[in-house]
């Protein structure tokens, strides 16, 4: 139903307008067409988003619940309001950034939740005792749905009995990966660059006291460059386009054994997200655009199916459904890669890849793209 058009679930309330709109979200009745859709100047975070809720306190257990207008926060430690506010700030100002992008992207909790999770260890020792990456600043878990980031990652300093938000603390961590916790429904409908590359995208923008200023991308993305190639000697190639715009979720691991070929494949889909938003056709992102909402079709697919109170779900991620509805494709080795052909818009790899050249260079960057 939430793929029909607004003409069709219309007609179809009309016959039972009892029964609501005809939609299992309704955000999907208002989406705009990709020729309306803009990119914006500045983003920033509504005051009503971060007035905080003080939900449970149970000092025996360190645990304090905290919620903002989108997200729910378990932290270890009692944190006062206005601390609390100026953490909920960047959670809820990256919601506004890719609420208000043109990929289209329908920001909702994961199903059965009122809010997005995020658990806020005090130490960094409290995060690797709770078996999360010692190197890592903070990590979205695909499985549970729920953030994990130690104080120290949010820019927690104790002083004297309380904590303080340092204000020069770097958020861009923090951003990538609550893109991703944004984003989680359509994962399991996107190739590995453009999951990581569309992450990368947001935490390049240039961001300060709840403010993105998305139109300032190319001097972040200039930065990132200059950055990637003072301090890691990263070299601006994409060795294979047809390698890297098809490679599953297993290739990836692969190509990422080591800390700098990660950092060198994040790179590289950071390119590519921002060729096709920003320099590819008629530089307004269009291919890139009708490619994500082929992604929310998906996504809208499989909210459907599993809103059939038909299909039981059972534990260990299983469930089951009659057989004459079967659910749509969610095979990590075909499903992200279905709408591929609405990027490369039947052009040669060969061609596609001399197009991203030419395109860097009138901006400035050459990059070296192989067939």
């Amino acid at each position: 139903l939430v793929r029909l058009s607004s003409e069709d679930r219309n007609y179809l309330q009309s016959l039972n307008p009892a029964a609501g709109p005809p939609s299992s979200d309704a955000a999907a009745q208002e989406r705009l067409p990709i020729e309306k859709r803009t990119w914006p100047d500045k983003v920033s975070v509504p005051t009503k988003s971060i007035e905080i809720a003080s939900i449970l306190e149970k000092p025996e257990e360190r645990k304090f619940v905290y919620q903002s207008e989108a997200f729910e926060f378990t932290s270890q430690a009692r944190l006062a309001g206005t601390v609390m506010m100026e953490v909920a700030r960047t959670f809820e100002a990256t919601r506004a950034l890719v609420d208000a992008l043109p990929w289209g992207i329908v920001c909702r909790p994961p199903e059965g939740r009122a809010r997005f999770l995020a658990q806020l260890y005090e130490t960094r020792e409290d995060y690797t005792a709770a078996g999360y990456p010692e190197l890592s600043g903070g990590v979205y878990s695909s499985g549970d749905k729920i953030f994990k980031i130690p104080f120290p990652s949010l820019g927690l300093e104790k002083r004297g009995q309380t904590y303080a938000k340092n204000s020069d603390y770097s958020n861009g961590t923090l951003v990538h990966e609550i893109t991703h916790q944004l984003m989680d429904d359509y994962l399991g409908f996107l190739p590995k660059w453009v999951i990581e590359g569309t992450a990368e995208y947001t935490e390049m923008l240039p961001y300060n006291a709840g403010t993105f200023r998305a139109e300032a991308h190319k001097n972040g993305l200039k930065e990132d460059v200059e950055a990637w190639e003072k301090h890691e000697g990263f070299r601006l190639e994409i060795p294979s386009l047809k390698k890297m715009l098809t490679m599953n979720s297993r290739e990836w691991d692969v190509e990422c054994l080591t800390p700098q070929k990660m950092r060198d494949m994040y790179h590289r889909s950071q390119l590519l997200v921002y060729y096709f938003c920003h320099l590819d056709g008629d530089a307004k992102g269009s291919r890139f655009i009708q490619f994500m909402d082929a992604a929310y079709s998906q996504v809208a697919e499989l909210r459907a199916f599993f809103a059939d109170p038909r299909v039981k779900r059972m534990d260990g991620g299983r469930f089951s459904y009659p057989s004459d509805s079967p659910p749509p494709d969610m095979n990590p080795l075909t499903a992200p890669f279905k709408h591929l052909h609405l990027l490369q818009a039947e052009r040669p790899y060969a061609q596609l890849a001399q197009e991203i050249m030419n395109s860097f260079r009138t901006i400035g960057l050459k990059v070296q793209v192989g067939e």
